[in-house]
């Protein structure tokens, strides 16, 4: 595993050139009401919001899209063509979940999201209740973790009922992906199960709150004592989130790994590859390599220093490097753009081997 990891950084520090696309890129917005009853996490739009991207017909006219407010957009989105027809052909598309980590949004997987579609894939990604910039942030939003497995089983369920592009998934190659709390989440999909009792020797160690909600703790414990149906839901972070129809996971700099128990880790039955920087700044290295080692046959690639946990956001524009300069400001030296690139030329060449 160290050679591998050691080959792929050698690759990573040459002049690699990105795969080319094979198609022009579509986009489209979906709401969907999973089946009650559900567990919003406090979130009172009570819709799962989701992004769309997929291989469009050759006559579709992509443009730049700026993700954020239309006067202060915040992330490149690259270009899409919103509502465009799918291709043609061929019939089917695989299909990869894209989960966002703590506080993010849809957005922050359009960079993948684009890429996949360029090469014949139809991405679906989802704001989790709770925990995105959008919608607000809620205490269960950011403690129930596992809840967000449901989150992408539900969009899977919504997608594959969905009239235009539910005929045109291929059920036999579904995936999933994620950053941070995303990469957690893939994980959870694979069967990951998490640990209360993980989870509060981490909390002990403050390593589990989160710098957009820094009285997490104490807001925790006071709606544990008080409300019966958040302390359920508790109970039910022991469970297995496992969905039969993924059939692989990429994971981009994983968090909470300590919390997941190491029997579940080793009962992974499905490819699971793990991309990381070796410098990353909020997820040590050690948690990394400790992780891909209780998975068996995981691929283990950490990338080299400066690149570190943001990085995988997307590109940040003149305004979210004002406003949000601790996950927009890189260090010296690093090109977020060509990061992301080279990383979704992984994930392709992960997803191509392994749904197959």
């Amino acid at each position: 595993m160290r050679w591998i990891a050691l080959l792929v950084a050698l690759w990573w520090l040459g002049s690699a050139e990105a795969a080319e696309p094979l198609y022009k890129v579509g986009m489209a917005r979906r709401e969907i009401v999973p089946t009650e009853p559900y567990d919003w996490r406090q979130d009172p739009k009570h819709s799962l919001a989701r992004l769309i991207w997929y291989p469009a017909e050759p006559s579709a006219q992509e443009k730049p899209w700026l993700i954020g407010p239309p006067d202060r957009p915040f992330l490149d989105g690259g270009r899409v063509a919103r509502d465009a027809a799918l291709a043609p052909a061929p019939g089917k598309f695989p299909l990869i979940l894209l989960s966002h980590g703590t506080g993010g949004t849809t957005g922050n997987m359009a960079w993948l999201g684009e890429a996949l579609a360029a090469h014949g894939y139809i991405a679906a990604a989802v704001n989790h209740p709770g925990n995105n910039f959008i919608d607000g942030y809620t205490v269960p939003g950011f403690t129930l973790w596992w809840l967000r497995a449901r989150d992408l089983s539900a969009v899977l369920d919504g997608l594959l009922a969905d009239p235009t592009f539910g005929p045109r998934i291929d059920k036999a190659r579904i995936g999933a992906a994620g950053h941070s709390l995303g990469g957690y989440t893939a994980l959870t999909l694979a069967g990951a199960i998490t640990s209360l009792d993980r989870i509060a020797e981490l909390c002990r160690a403050d390593r589990c709150v989160p710098p957009a909600f820094p009285d997490i703790r104490a807001k925790a414990e006071a709606l544990y004592r008080s409300d019966p149906a958040y302390r359920a839901a508790q109970a039910e972070s022991g469970r297995s989130y496992r969905d039969p129809r993924v059939r692989a996971v990429f994971v981009i700099a994983p968090a909470l790994g300590p919390v997941l128990l190491p029997d579940s880790l080793a009962h992974i039955d499905i490819p699971v590859a793990l991309v990381a920087g070796i410098g990353d700044e909020i997820i040590p290295a050690s948690s990394i390599k400790a992780l891909a080692a209780a998975i068996p046959h995981a691929q283990l690639t950490m990338l080299p220093p400066p690149i570190g946990h943001n990085v995988f956001i997307g590109v940040c524009l003149a305004a979210a490097h004002a406003d949000f300069p601790r996950v927009c400001d890189d260090l010296p030296g690093v090109d977020r753009a060509a990061v992301e690139a080279k990383t979704a030329d992984m994930a392709l060449a992960f997803f191509a081997r392994s749904l197959r």
